[in-house]
């Protein structure tokens, strides 16, 4: 599987409906929406309020990666907004078993997330529990960073206990994805590549899209 979700958080929000329609124009799969809060991380983005003109000017599905504290009690207002799939941060909470309960009973997709340095074997226990595990390839909360290369190993690592059980889980990366790296991180056993400044920061958006899935 090859799919591409561009993040709205490096269009251009002054011609947000512009940008939205060429992401529907395109090949990509879905739009990825990041949410900060200024406490899990040092920025803070947008929350419900973006999610409306999103729902309604995008027809690609709304993968929100929360990067946030407490995302039990923002995860079915997210799911009630729009949300198709809703991602949270292992190290953001004690038990993460309950909030996935609470995504999965709105009907929407779960996503499990880790930033770099956390160990990528404390998402074992959860592979059967989730529908996708979001491997950062940089620190969440900042834009426009270099691509971690040692997240080609913890890929591979993943994708390895993901077929070890017969599991249909996918795997998405975010951070530092570009046209010169996608073809790698597919091969190393990638689903989904969130791609933000490398497309729409691109001279032509969807050329940049369809050089990625190709």
């Amino acid at each position: 599987m090859k799919l591409i979700a561009p993040s709205v958080l490096s269009a251009d929000f002054g011609h947000l409906a512009d940008d939205l329609q060429m992401i529907n124009r395109s090949e990509a799969d879905w739009l990825h929406v990041d949410v900060m809060d200024g406490t899990f991380v040092p920025n803070i983005s947008f929350g419900f309020p973006l999610m409306e003109p999103m729902r309604k000017y995008c027809t690609k599905p709304l993968d929100v990666h929360l990067m946030i504290v407490h995302p039990e009690k923002y995860v079915e207002r997210f799911c009630d907004a729009g949300a198709w799939s809703v991602g949270f941060h292992l190290e953001a909470v004690d038990d993460p078993s309950p909030i996935l309960d609470q995504i999965k009973a709105k009907g929407v997709r779960t996503c499990l997330t880790i930033n770099p340095d956390i160990d990528v074997k404390r998402l074992v226990p959860y592979l059967d529990k989730v529908d996708m595990i979001l491997l950062m390839s940089v620190f969440a909360g900042f834009g426009g960073q270099k691509f971690i290369p040692e997240t080609m190993d913890k890929i591979r690592f993943i994708k390895s206990e993901i077929d070890c059980r017969g599991l249909s889980t996918l795997i998405e990366i975010d951070g530092g994805v570009n046209t010169q790296n996608a073809a790698e991180l597919f091969a190393a056993g990638a689903d989904v590549l969130v791609a933000g400044s490398a497309v729409f920061g691109a001279p032509d958006p969807e050329q940049a899209i369809r050089e990625m899935k190709a």
